[in-house]
């Protein structure tokens, strides 16, 4: 076991919520699978416990917990992406999947987990500081999905 692994709660469905995102992102796989060996709370035994994947090479533990917990923003997962049919496949498989828009580049997923689907190009911008991270800023604020060549033209000044 990693020294750190994220562990996201999830009412019952966290083995359903691992295949979805392995198969979505890249350099992400479900790995062990693991049952209660009794009843508990939200469950009963030989149903899914705990099942350990990975999103983007970041190791996570899904926990069938029943619905004592709700997700909230308070914790996304960000993704950086290479252009705009990299943002839109994400952002398009998250949302189409039963999940929700939400504004400047955020979704949320069917199982109320939130995604920052975010193009280097706008992380760039803000990095720069200055004209060029307020142009891009203003412009992100208008968005749900981010348009990449909206970005690109606030960076230029257009």
């Amino acid at each position: 076991m990693n020294k750190n692994t994220i562990c996201l709660w999830y009412t019952r469905d966290a083995e359903e919520a691992a295949n979805f995102y392995a198969s979505v992102f890249p350099d992400s796989k479900v790995g062990a699978v693991h049952r209660a060996p009794s009843d508990f709370p939200g469950g009963k035994a030989g149903e899914v416990l705990t099942v350990e994947f990975t999103v983007c090479g970041i190791p996570c533990l899904g926990l069938n917990g029943g619905d004592a917990f709700k997700q909230s923003e308070a914790f996304s997962f960000q993704i950086a992406t290479e252009d705009q049919a990299e943002t839109a496949r994400y952002w398009n498989a998250i949302v189409g999947n039963g999940g929700q828009e939400s504004a400047c580049g955020w979704c949320k997923d069917k199982w109320g987990l939130s995604w920052q689907i975010t193009p280097r190009v706008l992380t760039e911008a803000m990095k720069q500081g200055g004209d060029v991270a307020k142009r891009a800023f203003a412009v992100m604020m208008e968005m749900g999905k981010i348009d990449v060549a909206k970005i690109e033209a606030a960076v230029r000044g257009a």
